[in-house]
């Protein structure tokens, strides 16, 4: 009894050693099946990887592709977008509070500017408006009695001369006042002030200050600038050798490249008729999409590119180009496997990327069978 009692024990131990190493051997197994396999050139996956992964195959297709022109410039608005806010007269400044970027609004009070001249002038205004009114009614008397054959043709004449000088200098104080924007009939009702204020004549937004109170301004000096970025424009210059491709109405893709990898969209509006010596470019201009949003500033600088044309060329998505060291490759599915999924790895030349595809240069001589993996290669190659 106790020899048959060894014997069972002695069985046990060498089942559970058994079952232990068969279970090891399939664990081992398993592992094997999960892991991806490389041999130079060649990746073998299961079809449950590939399945797993959700990877996809595509061939090669045709595809079309912009031919275009690179090209660089700058945001820019239009002349009449743009207003440079300076004085008809000098004076000091007595009041601004504008800083760089405050939003103003046609008509609205910019800069205020004082100079005793400006009260002179309203004085020689008055001065000349009294001594219309006594001129006028001289020539008149001289009209009458020179038709009369009362009076001397040379008192006529001088009467004449008198009055027509004084409503010339009336008539030209009267507008240096306007310009100034002083009320002329404030004047004659006897308002005389000593200031004049610049008003805004554009909507838009202060882009430069150039003066501080008290500082004083002739008529030359630059005080605001005022910018209305509401129609901005390109300003793109293209080198000579390509400005016989560009033409009105061709699409125009430019992004700003300090600011936004974020791509927009324009055409070209107006393209240049002389050659910048310096620089041997021609200026293009190009539109946005009318009412398009936008946060651009005027002066940033922008990379374009013009579409002067399109080919049809061979193309896979841009997901199936794995680029690596300087190098781009593609997984090519060997045909003649028809248990798993054997990929080729096959080095590629790139000529850029259009609409989520990328043009294929060295596949001329590829077959319509071919396919390619185009959704989880990056993974695989990086495996080996």
């Amino acid at each position: 009894m106790q020899h048959i009692r060894h014997i069972l024990s002695f069985s046990v131990i060498i089942f559970l050693i058994w079952s232990c190493g068969r279970s090891k051997n399939n664990r081992d197994t398993s592992e094997k099946q999960e892991e991806v396999m490389v041999n130079d050139d060649r990746i073998l996956i299961t079809k449950e990887q590939f399945e797993g992964n959700d990877m996809k195959l595509e061939s090669i297709s045709e595809q079309p592709f912009p031919i275009i022109v690179q090209t660089t410039g700058m945001i820019d608005v239009p002349p009449q977008n743009r207003a440079v806010i300076s004085a008809y007269a000098g004076g000091y400044i007595k009041n601004t509070s504008l800083l760089i970027g405050d939003k103003v609004h046609k008509g609205q009070p910019l800069v205020t500017i004082e100079n005793p001249d400006f009260v002179a002038m309203q004085q020689e205004y008055l001065e000349v408006a009294q001594q219309l009114s006594f001129l006028k009614s001289e020539y008149e008397r001289q009209k009458t009695l020179v038709a009369e054959k009362i009076t001397s043709q040379k008192n006529y004449l001088k009467a004449e001369s008198e009055y027509k000088r004084a409503l010339a200098m009336y008539n030209g104080l009267q507008k240096k006042l306007t310009m100034l924007n002083i009320d002329p009939a404030s004047v004659k009702n006897g308002k005389i002030i000593s200031t004049v204020t610049l008003f805004s004549p554009i909507n838009g937004s202060v882009t430069k200050v150039h003066v501080n109170k008290g500082v004083y301004v002739s008529p030359a000096d630059e005080i605001l600038e005022i910018v209305n970025t509401d129609h901005i424009h390109l300003e793109l210059s293209v080198f000579e050798k390509d400005v016989m491709k560009i033409k009105k109405g061709q699409a125009i893709v430019f992004r700003i490249p300090e600011a936004s990898m974020v791509t927009y969209q324009a055409d070209v509006h107006l393209v240049g008729t002389s050659v910048d010596i310096q620089n041997r470019t021609v200026k293009v201009h190009g539109h946005l999409p009318e009412g398009f949003k936008h946060n651009f500033a005027t002066g940033m600088f922008i990379e374009a590119q013009i579409i002067v044309d399109k080919m049809v060329a061979k193309a896979l998505p841009e997901e199936a180009i794995i680029d690596i060291d300087d190098k781009s490759y593609v997984l090519m599915l060997d045909p003649n496997n028809n248990t798993d999924y054997v990929f080729i790895k096959k080095e590629v030349t790139t000529d850029g990327t259009f609409n989520e595809y990328t043009k294929l240069t060295n596949w001329d001589q590829s077959k319509e069978t071919d396919r390619f993996l185009v959704k989880g290669g990056f993974n695989l190659i990086n495996e080996e």
